[in-house]
């Protein structure tokens, strides 16, 4: 069709160029080639929107790279249970173009893969609930049969420091527990009785680290991440251990009856800051290319009610890839934690993205309400989503699979790289 066009159009301008002509056939003949040459760009300019109506459009700030992520649980999931079925998910996520996988290895007080550490400190090496783990090294199966399909593999360290009441690592240590200020050691955690493992006993954070390094050591992972779990309550701390230390630094002084006394909050978020860059160093003494990812809550929620000082932690160089948890419905909510100054200043540093909620067993979320929050988050140019969790994807959902998969399909059309640190 455009050779034609050309060809015409070239006949009809050069006709009769090479003769001499009147005034009047002067005139005629230019007015005849501005008319020919009117119509033809008008013609253009309709196959031009033809074309463009009938071609799938391609968003002007559609990625070049982003994360692309989903956190893999044991929580009414079973996926990590099943050679095949951890086969077949991790399948389906490299056809629907995504790029990163977050599974949980330290999860209700116990490891999902055989953990020395966990076995010298509690008698348990891996989740004795789940007989096929028993036989089946599932994470060095995870990481190989991901890496082979071009996904990135981070470790999530899931409860952080918090465990089961009836984990065997709290019956082996009763005193790594700590306490609300009535000695009451139970957190209630929806229908689950949780216990916190004491942040700022030496015995503890040894523990936790132990976990950490022994992850990286002995598996070729991308990287490794903590949540929100990575704090504590504020109403806890008041254990002997705590309040012993905490008086050795303020001439005796008991701590503050007040949770929320600000002195005694960033006394003990710094003790947990503290830890995080002891985690930080020996990990990149270990293996230097390791990542650094952290999900945490909102940051004034996360310091206040968790003792987690996110902000400081990305200020101070211990984050190197933050994802903020904005499990939110309220699409104005939603709006106003994407613009957080903290969350702004962190992506002036690395690459920071929104974890999203797609469904838990008792609270399905439309994936309408995801596609619409993921085009808010492209529009804000953050460097991805991550979506909790694979089994809520499509299942445990009042919409079909089928529908729910189309949709996210069409969110993470073309396949793209994973961001690169952006440095300081």
């Amino acid at each position: 069709m455009k050779l034609h066009l050309v060809t015409l159009s070239s006949r009809f301008l050069s006709r009769g160029s090479d003769r001499p002509r009147s005034r009047q056939n002067f005139l005629q003949s230019f007015l005849l080639r501005q008319y020919l040459r009117r119509g033809l760009i008008a013609l253009c300019l309709i196959l031009i929107g033809f074309i463009g109506s009938v071609a799938p459009a391609r968003s002007a700030s559609a990625p070049i790279s982003e994360i692309r992520g989903v956190w893999l649980t044991n929580v009414d999931s079973e996926v990590m249970f099943s050679p095949d079925r951890l086969e077949n998910a991790l399948q389906t996520l490299q056809q629907m173009n995504f790029n990163t996988v977050y599974p949980t290895v330290w999860n209700w007080g116990y490891t999902l893969y055989p953990s020395p550490v966990a076995q010298q400190a509690s008698g348990v090496a891996i989740d004795p609930r789940v007989p096929i783990l028993q036989d089946w090294h599932m994470l060095s199966d995870l990481i190989q049969t991901a890496h082979q399909k071009g996904l990135t593999v981070i470790p999530w360290f899931e409860f952080g420091f918090m465990t089961t009441a009836e984990s065997e690592i709290a019956a082996q240590h009763p005193d790594w527990i700590t306490n609300r200020r009535n000695g009451s050691q139970i957190w209630q955690d929806g229908i689950y009785q949780r216990r916190w493992l004491n942040p700022f006993k030496p015995e503890v954070q040894q523990f936790i680290l132990g976990l950490v390094l022994e992850v990286v050591t002995r598996y070729d992972v991308d990287g490794i991440q903590f949540d929100d779990h990575l704090g504590l309550p504020d109403d806890f701390g008041y254990d002997a251990y705590t309040v012993q230390l905490y008086r050795q630094e303020h001439q005796g002084r008991l701590p503050p009856a007040n949770p929320q006394d600000p002195g005694w909050v960033k006394w003990r978020a710094d003790k947990i800051t503290a830890f995080m860059r002891r985690v930080f160093q020996a990990v990149k003494a270990r293996k230097p290319n390791t990542v650094i990812s952290v999900s945490p809550n909102s940051y004034p929620f996360a310091y206040h009610h968790f003792l987690q000082d996110w902000r400081t932690w990305e200020r101070s160089g211990l984050i190197e890839e933050l994802i903020v948890q904005v499990y939110q419905s309220n699409s104005q909510q939603f709006l106003t934690e994407l613009a957080r100054p903290e969350v702004q200043a962190a992506r002036q540093h690395i690459p920071t993205a929104i974890g999203l909620l797609t469904g838990l067993k008792d609270t399905p979320v439309p994936i309408r309400q995801v596609q619409q929050q993921a085009a808010w988050i492209r529009d804000r140019r953050f460097a991805g989503i991550s979506l909790f969790f694979y089994e809520s994807l499509w299942n445990l959902s009042r919409e079909r699979p089928q529908d729910r998969q189309a949709v996210l399909r069409s969110m993470m059309a073309g396949r793209v790289e994973r961001p690169r640190g952006l440095g300081r």
